[in-house]
């Protein structure tokens, strides 16, 4: 078993991102919450004070681990969960032996058989947002208490004026006649981003006509949307950098022209890919678009309601395509820096371009093929 030393006091604040699940940090916010305790995501305890990576495997772990892709999924036990700045011990998903390593870590007392399910359903994701990772997890058959699933409050921060715009409209609807200023509107959208039910809502859910569970499952679907939307809209002028860069970048070093050539025909391939992928994504959010213009401008609760309760499926493959292009646009920025030199030699070029073409998936490589 691998033991990770590295510093991860970065993470002790951190809940959930699309690279990081943080369990430690969520047991210390949700200790009092019994439905936390209740529906845990592993059995068994030493493993709910774990962190869970995305991690994208290096040159030495590539072969260790039994994936074709080149992210995998690490478990992370801290030696001390108040200061993850001790290092843990650590296991990828996948890797030979793991099996053994996680029932070390466990105890041997636990039966490992939910728990390295939990695992498995992880590892097939491309990343851990917590939309994503709350539908894929229900559709495994695993009951896991809400508390699991939150937007980071560094995503929260910076979703909050985003959100204000994107639904002042609909606050002018279902709070007519009483007064509204940012203030009101900000303290609205904390609400609703919030993980907690909360009574400043209830004209929202009149609104909507939603009731019981319909209106849970109906506003984390909501959050969902907006959350994908956000996140897009702060993608995207990061993905056009990389896509301009995709195709300007250059090998340096010993190459031949078999190679050079391949280099230049998968840029031309992985960049049509990302454009499809950021239209197919974008497609799903102008459906939502259509539908919320429906209810703002004419009132039709009924048919934006009906829509998000029938949108997981939708939220999925939206999770799903957001990881994709997320994921390259951050480590295209983390290896190619910029005013840094936009090169690279032939074997690390092509190493990069096919780890992203797996992300994009073997269908959209043959489409654009």
């Amino acid at each position: 078993m691998a033991e990770t030393y590295r510093s991860m006091r970065a993470l002790e604040k951190t809940a959930s991102t699309s690279r990081v699940l943080n369990l430690a940090a969520l047991a210390v916010k949700h200790a009092n919450n019994p439905d936390h305790s209740a529906k845990p995501l592993f059995m068994a305890p030493a493993l709910n004070a774990a962190v869970i990576l995305k991690h994208r495997l290096r040159a030495n772990e590539i072969g260790t681990v039994a994936t074709v892709r080149r992210t995998a999924t690490k478990l992370i036990v801290p030696f001390e969960r108040s200061d993850l700045s001790l290092g843990g011990r650590s296991l990828f998903v996948g890797d030979r032996g793991w099996m053994e390593s996680l029932q070390e870590l466990a105890g041997v007392s636990h039966d490992l058989g939910r728990d390295a399910g939990v695992l498995e359903a992880l590892d097939e994701l491309p990343s851990l947002d917590p939309f994503l990772l709350r539908e894929h997890m229900r559709r495994r058959g695993f009951e896991i208490a809400d508390t699991h699933f939150e937007i980071s409050s560094h995503d929260l921060d910076a979703m909050q004026q985003f959100v204000g715009r994107e639904i002042s409209r609909l606050i002018d609807l279902a709070y007519k006649g009483r007064s509204s200023s940012d203030a009101s509107t900000t303290r609205l959208v904390e609400a609703l981003l919030s993980s907690r039910n909360d009574d400043r809502l209830e004209p929202l859910r009149l609104t909507l006509r939603l009731e019981g569970d319909s209106y849970r499952e109906g506003i984390f679907a909501w959050k969902g949307f907006l959350y994908y939307k956000w996140v897009l809209n702060s993608l995207w002028p990061k993905l056009r950098e990389v896509m301009v860069e995709l195709l300007q970048v250059k090998t340096v070093g010993p190459r031949d022209f078999e190679h050079e050539g391949l280099v230049r025909t998968m840029k031309v391939r992985l960049h049509d890919n990302i454009e499809r992928q950021v239209k197919s994504v974008a497609d799903y959010l102008r459906v939502y678009d259509q539908v919320f213009e429906e209810l703002t401008r004419d009132g039709n609760a009924t048919a934006f309601r009906d829509f998000l309760l029938r949108s997981p499926e939708m939220l999925v493959k939206l999770g799903e395509g957001t990881g994709v292009v997320s994921h390259i646009a951050s480590f295209w920025r983390f290896r190619f820096p910029k005013g840094k030199p936009l090169e690279a030699n032939v074997g690390e070029l092509l190493d990069i371009l096919q780890d992203f073409e797996q992300g994009l998936g073997a269908e959209a490589t043959a489409m654009a093929a």
